[in-house]
């Protein structure tokens, strides 16, 4: 799987469903990562306590995901954090099921109650504002499943070391990035930003996000992919010491 993992090709049916979503994280560990193994995921006996406690039964597509990556830190939590079964939990206004949390508390993204029946219901993002009156549950992907993937590539652009970096870009980084990197078909998001979206790209075995013209991440499969891309795309590169 290491030698034949086509990230664009994977991540075309990894967007349409459940099963092309766990296929694509699979793959991509495996290429990028290391191979999921068993004792990766959270156990059955993990969710049913998680159920029982909150009073609910979980999604099918949140539980197939804590089954098979669940616990694996460097696919959901170098940044923002995955809850635990233990930690899932029913947000204050009592509108959604709560599953993960920005790393410095500024937003949680959850499932509406209403919808936890579904198998693989749309998340929704709420920022943790000082008007707490403010605060609403606002659209972020249309499926869970289609969200753990952009969790996993999020994660993997925000890992430690050499692999990983993040530029401050100018219209000119936009321009060469578009120019030197093939988009890769993920859906726009946040629901309803689609003049504003997070794009996706894909260089020689570099991964990059690129948050609207904002800020740029890039994860390198090996750290002279990243050299490679940086020579392409130069500019304010944060940890360039070459």
């Amino acid at each position: 799987m290491k030698q034949g993992f086509d990230l664009a090709a994977s991540l075309v049916r990894g967007v349409e469903g459940r099963s092309g979503a766990w296929s694509f994280i699979q793959g991509f560990a495996a290429h990028w990562s290391s191979t999921l193994e068993t004792g990766d995921g959270w156990t059955e006996a993990d969710l049913a306590a998680a159920e029982e406690r909150l009073g609910v039964r979980l999604p099918a597509a949140l539980r197939e995901a804590y089954l098979l990556f669940g616990r694996r830190r460097d696919l959901t939590s170098n940044h923002d954090m995955l809850l635990s079964p233990a930690e899932l939990h029913v947000d204050d206004v009592r509108e959604a099921l709560v599953f993960r949390h920005e790393n410095q508390g500024a937003a949680s993204w959850g499932i509406l109650l209403d919808s936890l029946q579904d198998d693989d219901p749309a998340v929704f993002i709420r920022s943790d504002l000082a008007d707490k009156t403010a605060e609403r549950w606002d659209g972020w992907l249309e499926r869970l499943s289609l969200c753990f993937v952009e969790i996993v590539l999020s994660e993997s652009v925000q890992a430690d070391g050499e692999s990983c970096n993040f530029l401050d870009p100018d219209d000119n980084s936009i321009e060469l990035l578009e120019g030197n990197c093939v988009q890769l078909p993920f859906p726009a998001y946040p629901i309803g930003e689609e003049e504003h979206a997070t794009r996706w790209f894909l260089g020689q075995d570099v991964l990059l996000r690129d948050d609207d013209g904002m800020a740029v991440l890039a994860r390198g499969r090996m750290p002279e992919d990243l050299d490679r891309i940086r020579d392409l795309i130069p500019g304010d590169w944060l940890n360039d010491y070459r």
